[in-house]
């Protein structure tokens, strides 16, 4: 297969009228992104910033940001990823670690006094990146540079962090190279001869700054095909753009496909549909069931993780017919080249149908096809080698020496018929060490719960020790860009409701 800079090269073959990305309804040609993404090129050779340079960019979904990954990728730059969804201080306080060699940002951004005094404070290049480049900084040679060019290193990503503090990850040519060959492997699709950017349209729904959404554009960029690029998921945007392009496979998180029920949408706007896919978190086999009861349409889960470049393992369309019915709950088999095992807590290989830690050995991964790599899942492989992801052993909470898996108590939540989706963290507490609190968000959208009741159905349904010792209730659950629930906002919003209450 053709790598993911090879490919990407090769869109200079794509005639300038192209269609190639859409937004807010608007068509850009190839022609308009090529020539931002050859301006972006000549300013930063112009500073000395060529193969191998951190060039950090705020990376919203909108086109300038897509001109940016293909002038970077195309030419071996580094990119370091910056969300522009953040608040302003968490934003520059990334800028202040990362230390790019150059920062790509919108000009509203430059026009900031918090974030133009970072960039000067840590002596970095820097363009204001919109419709065309305008020089906004420039580098300080006496500034402090920790700042190390890789030629091997393609994107510096941020994990999303939903649980704690993120973690930036480099991912190499060779991860995302291995990723996207597994990908089409798994699907049973390989590189394209046709003409660059014409076939099915793809659609980008998710956040590009988090792996989700740049796994898609790499895709759409990689196979050649112009995408609709959603600035962020609204149930219109993205019914809009299946009754427009009529796609056969798109994305939808969890969170998406519970608003898309909701909205009680008429199956025949999906009809191009044969399948979503679904991975960005917990996919609940309920949830799953009852999108395919509504528009008949598999839901095709995948497994995956910011350090292993994207998904390692999944669904297909002709394993969903086979399996689905005896297997749900799992989420599908691992892809061409990967290897999946379950450890115990000296990393012996435990028996298929036993949980324990998983590892993955991959070139996906950061070390490469002949080392496992530890994740923090717990999970079980049975005999016919799906996977089964269990809960998080770093999510574990112990409660007086008992151990409660937040996800267990979760879905217990999720069979009452008056939640809607839960979350379960756990509080310290000064006797028994942690114990476990629940959020929930309710059917009809109030922040009225009746806990005494909801502690009784989960008393039918869990130990005694895995009934949390509060529930409260909000309006909705904080998520992410990726849509998981966001953990530090969660807390942020049970303090104002714990505070309020006292």
């Amino acid at each position: 297969m053709t790598g993911i800079r090879q490919a990407l090269r090769e869109l200079w073959s794509a005639p300038d009228d192209a269609r190639m990305i859409q937004q807010d309804g608007r068509w850009y040609s190839w022609g308009e992104v090529r020539a931002l993404a050859e301006n972006i090129d000549r300013g930063l050779t112009g500073i000395g910033a060529c193969e191998g340079s951190r060039i950090g960019v705020v990376l919203g979904n909108r086109m300038e940001s897509i001109a940016a990954l293909v002038a970077l990728l195309s030419t071996g730059r580094t990119i370091t990823t910056l969300n522009p969804m953040q608040p302003i201080g968490r934003l520059t306080a990334d800028l202040h670690q990362s230390r790019p060699h150059v920062v790509l940002a919108p000009a509203k951004l430059w026009d900031s006094d918090e974030f133009s005094a970072v960039a000067s404070e840590i002596g970095v290049d820097g363009f204001a990146l919109d419709a065309g480049l305008t020089r906004r900084a420039t580098r300080n040679v006496d500034a402090e540079d920790d700042a190390t060019a890789s030629a091997t290193v393609a994107i510096e990503m941020f994990t999303s962090g939903t649980t704690g503090p993120p973690k930036r990850i480099p991912l190499t040519w060779r991860q995302l190279d291995a990723a996207m060959s597994a990908v089409h492997g798994h699907v049973g699709t390989s590189s394209s001869t046709r003409r660059p950017l014409t076939g099915r349209v793809a659609l980008v729904t998710l956040a590009i700054v988090h792996i989700g959404g740049m796994w898609g554009v790499l895709q759409a960029l990689t196979e050649a095909r112009p995408f609709v690029l959603l600035p962020r998921f609204t149930v219109a945007g993205w019914v809009g753009a299946i009754e427009e392009h009529k796609p056969r496979i798109a994305s939808l998180p969890p969170a998406a496909m519970r608003s898309l029920l909701n909205a009680d949408i008429p199956g025949e706007k999906l009809e191009s549909l044969r399948a979503v896919t679904a991975g960005t978190t917990f996919v609940s086999p309920d949830l799953a069931d009852e999108f395919i009861g509504r528009y008949d349409i598999p839901v095709l889960i995948v497994y995956g993780a910011t350090e292993f470049s994207g998904a390692v393992a999944g669904w297909t369309k002709p394993m969903h017919e086979q399996w689905w019915a005896t297997k749900r709950g799992s989420v599908g088999r691992a892809f061409p080249g990967v290897q999946l095992r379950v450890v115990d807590d000296r990393r012996s290989v435990l028996p298929r149908g036993v949980t324990g830690a998983l590892e993955v050995c991959s070139g996906q991964t950061g070390s490469g096809s002949d080392e496992w790599v530890h994740t923090s899942d717990l999970a079980h492989v049975d005999d016919d080698g799906f996977l089964y992801i269990d809960g998080r052993a770093d999510d574990a909470i112990i409660r007086g020496g008992f151990k409660v898996q937040p996800e267990v108590v979760a879905n217990a939540l999720r069979e009452h018929s008056a939640v809607l989706d839960a979350t379960v963290y756990g509080k310290d507490d000064d006797r028994l060490g942690q114990v476990p609190v629940a959020v929930v968000e309710l059917v009809d959208g109030t922040q009225v719960v009746d806990e005494a009741e909801l502690k009784e159905f989960l008393r039918g349904h869990l130990t005694g020790y895995e009934v949390p010792v509060s529930i409260h209730a909000l309006e909705s659950l904080p998520r992410s860009v990726s849509l998981k629930v966001d953990r530090r906002r969660l807390l942020e919003l049970v303090a104002e409701l714990e505070a309020s209450s006292a």
